[in-house]
């Protein structure tokens, strides 16, 4: 008997011990975005970035400039953790990582485009310069006065000289398009109308409404591709060009508004389809090109979730649980061997860059334009984080996402096609 009840004290205290000390849904996320983010932003804030990361390449790389990786790095977190970063400081733990991030990140920013700084990014070297410059920009737009604002005048048109070179770049007739449309429409937000180039946006919005194949999907150009490009690039960049093209109060042939309110409910629709794709075991499909980038590939459900405008359908608690079981599913295996070296199927390596791979280190999936800069989009999942920490994203009891309850018994709506509804002319 008194073995009995020996055991129950210490079965309960091991309990209580465990509650204590296992984050919340939010501290685990801060830790995540901090484990990400902080080898990178610190290097970069004192010019050694470029010094000190613990580069690698896809075994199949092609023949462009390896000093990519530092653009695609920095472009990528930034996009990722910009609302996070937005958030007003506070004297709480978490608050004083946020002050600390966004002051390295102001930092790198600035020597991101001082040709005499040591982390002087690779502008216009290579065309994948256009897809990270576009990140970069995203950043700008998802933390407009936090990030943007702050920087000096003369910063602000290093980066607006920058964004104009790139012009020089072709894109491809695919989703590249839109990273000149997301970096022109931004120079219209922030530089003045005249400092844009129009043809770059609205022929953009023409073709990804011609690109646009139904019921939240899109064609990569002119042939259909099933991947996650359309949480990559299509979706939150085509909604963020339309945003800016609003900010902007730009008057052209285009109804900005329609185009966005319609874009809108395609991206809620692709959110309702990704929270789907989520299985009780907290995994996804793996499919498609660029799966190293990882949590990226839920970037829309992750977005609307972090401005509000999650569709009925889906609940903050519901959204919430099925992230974050997504997210201890693949980075829970992120230790390093005791001799520092990634160990096989973890996620950093002992410089704490991530490695290149889907849920640790798979080399192998990587495609010949990929290296551990790419990687860094898996920070666009993060974006929630901009919510404050009493708003009910955070707050809300957990619930069980769509496939848990359609494995276990429990009633779960029906899924349903979404046509457009709303429709739009050239004004003039």
């Amino acid at each position: 008997m008194k073995n009995t009840l020996l055991s129950l004290l210490l079965a309960l205290f091991c309990a209580m011990t465990a509650e204590a000390t296992t984050p919340t849904p939010r501290s685990y996320w801060c830790q995540q975005a901090w484990q990400m983010a902080q080898p990178v932003l610190e290097n970069m804030a004192k010019g050694q970035l470029q010094q000190n990361m613990q580069t690698e390449f896809s075994p199949s790389f092609d023949s462009r400039n390896r000093k990519v990786v530092y653009m695609e790095t920095f472009g990528r977190l930034m996009a990722g953790i910009a609302p996070w970063l937005a958030l007003p400081d506070d004297d709480t733990a978490e608050g004083r990582q946020r002050a600390q991030l966004r002051q390295w990140a102001l930092q790198s920013y600035r020597n991101a485009v001082d040709p005499d700084s040591p982390d002087y990014l690779c502008w216009g070297i290579s065309g994948q310069n256009l897809v990270d410059a576009a990140y970069i920009a995203e950043s700008f737009v998802r933390a407009y006065d936090a990030l943007w604002m702050p920087l000096d005048s003369i910063t602000k048109q290093r980066y607006i000289n920058e964004f104009k070179r790139l012009r020089a770049i072709e894109p491809p007739y695919t989703n590249w398009l839109l990273f000149s449309s997301l970096i022109e429409s931004f120079i219209a937000k922030a530089a003045g109308r005249s400092e844009y180039d129009d043809f770059r946006v609205n022929m953009t919005i023409r073709k990804m409404e011609e690109w646009y194949v139904g019921d939240g999907w899109f064609s990569d150009g002119p042939e259909f591709a099933f991947n996650y490009y359309g949480s990559y690039v299509f979706h939150p960049m085509y909604l963020e060009t339309l945003q800016n093209m609003i900010d902007a109060r730009a008057n052209t042939r285009l109804d900005y508004r329609k185009y966005y309110d319609r874009q809108l409910r395609r991206t809620q629709k692709m959110a309702i389809i990704l929270e789907r794709f989520i299985s009780p075991e907290g995994t996804f499909p793996v499919f498609g090109r660029s799966i190293p980038y990882r949590m990226a590939a839920l970037q829309p459900l992750a977005m609307m979730a972090w401005q509000q405008k999650l569709p009925q359908e889906l609940t903050n608690g519901q959204v919430r649980a099925a992230l974050t079981a997504v997210m201890h599913r693949m980075y829970d295996q992120q230790q390093r061997s005791a001799q520092g070296d990634a160990c096989p199927g973890k996620n950093y390596n002992s410089g704490g860059f991530l490695t290149i791979g889907f849920c640790g280190s798979q080399p192998d999936v990587a495609d010949w334009y990929t290296n551990n800069g790419s990687l860094y989009m898996t920070s666009l999942s993060l974006m929630p984080l901009g919510l404050p920490a009493d708003h009910d994203f955070w707050t809300a009891p957990d619930e069980p996402w769509t496939q848990v309850k359609a494995w276990n018994g429990q009633p779960f709506p029906k899924d349903h096609n979404w046509p457009d509804e709303i429709q739009t002319r050239d004004r003039w």
